[in-house]
Parts: structure tokens; C-alpha cells; sequence
């Protein structure tokens, strides 16, 4: 699998590298995230206290939502395997405190609820940069560069991935709903993944990449 840099023109219709915030912005929340814990598995904590009380941190949230109310939460792990991809309602951001690997496909590629996993693109992000993930894009737990696994800041709307609503019980079954699996969070699985052990809808075809061998 070949893996492009997100500064390539490939990341394009992905995202956008925010290079232009300053560091006085960015630093402190690398810093903070560098304290976080590294497990070796991969967890994923939706509103992490230690980030977003941060200094500059409302700044920065204003200048990704625009006022919107914004959560701050971490990734952190290791992981070299794609297991599923899933996308929200709006943009995500990411920062590292070390550089990582996202793998990113496009809603369209979607047909009749399945994707073809061979239509998955790597892209390496650098350490210390902001970068935005379109919600159009389908992404999902980054993937490491090293042994020492990775450290991701993920910023998203309030209550993004938060429980699924008791409302969801009864939800339409229409448009995407399918693949429904909590707030503001739609999932696509590969049947080898422990997600869909868990009852996660089945619609990733093809390998469960895994940027170590493919």
C-alpha cells in the first residue's frame, strides 16, 4: 500500500492541511496530548478535560466550528489495520503528537452499502499539524508510523459519538440508517473486525488492510 503524505494533491478531496495556525494554538495542546496514555490496543476518549481546558484551546474550537460547540478528545494506541471505516455529519480535526496514518475513502465510493476496500487511500500526517477531515470523507482509528504507537487529538462537534439515543430504537429504516451506530456516527465494517463481533453493520468488502503487509 502506497502511502501518500496528507501535503500531497491526493488528500485533496479528503481534507485540508491547516498549516497556517499558529503554533502558539497548536503546542500546547501537543503537549498536553503527549501526557496522555498510549495503550496497546487503541482507545478513544470523546472529551478529554486535559485538552480541552487548555489554554487557547477556545480559540482554536472557534476556528474549526465557528462557534458551534465543540468537544476535544484523544486517540491513542497502536494500530496497523483498517477493521472499519465510518464518517460524521460534519468535519473532524486532527493533531497528533506524533506523526500517523490515516486510511480514507470517500462517501461516494459507497454503492448499495458496501465499499470495496481496494478504494482506500494512506496518508501520513506530520506531528504538530492540524489537519481537517471532510465529513464526506469515511475514516476511522489512525494507524501508527512506528513502534511507539500514536497520540491523535480528534475534535468534532458536542457529542459526536456520544450514546446511541433512545429515539435510535425506533429510527426510519431509510437513507442511511443501516449503518447507523451511535450519535452523529456511521459505520461501515469489515467482517473480520471486532466491531462488527459487536454487531456492527457489515459493509467493507474486499481485505482488512493492514498497512504492515499490503
Amino acid at each position: 500500500m502506497h502511502i501518500y503524505s496528507v501535503n500531497d494533491p491526493e488528500f485533496k478531496p479528503y481534507g485540508c492541511v491547516w498549516d497556517d495556525v499558529p503554533s502558539s494554538l497548536t503546542a500546547p495542546l501537543v503537549e498536553a496530548l503527549s501526557a496522555t496514555p498510549i495503550p496497546e490496543g487503541s482507545k478513544y476518549v470523546a472529551s478529554a478535560p486535559e485538552l480541552e481546558q487548555v489554554e487557547g484551546a477556545d480559540t482554536l474550537g472557534l476556528l474549526m466550528y465557528g462557534g458551534r460547540p465543540f468537544q476535544l478528545g484523544w486517540c491513542n494506541g497502536h494500530n496497523t489495520k483498517l477493521n472499519c471505516l465510518e464518517y460524521h455529519r460534519a468535519s473532524e480535526f486532527n493533531l497528533g503528537a506524533r506523526d500517523f496514518i490515516l486510511l480514507l475513502a470517500k462517501r461516494e465510493q459507497i454503492v448499495d452499502g458496501k465499499l470495496d476496500t481496494a478504494q482506500v487511500k494512506a496518508f501520513r500526517a506530520p506531528a504538530g499539524t492540524l489537519v481537517e477531515v471532510y465529513a464526506t470523507t469515511l475514516h476511522y482509528t489512525p494507524c501508527m508510523v512506528d513502534d511507539g504507537g500514536f497520540q491523535v487529538m480528534v475534535a468534532l462537534p458536542a457529542g459526536t459519538n456520544g450514546p446511541r439515543p433512545e429515539a435510535a430504537a425506533n429510527m426510519l429504516a431509510a437513507g442511511d440508517s443501516y449503518c447507523y451506530w451511535k450519535a452523529d456516527k456511521w459505520v461501515l465494517c469489515h467482517a473480520d473486525s471486532p466491531k462488527a463481533a459487536e454487531g456492527g453493520y457489515v459493509g467493507l468488502t474486499g481485505k482488512n488492510l493492514d498497512i504492515t503487509v499490503d
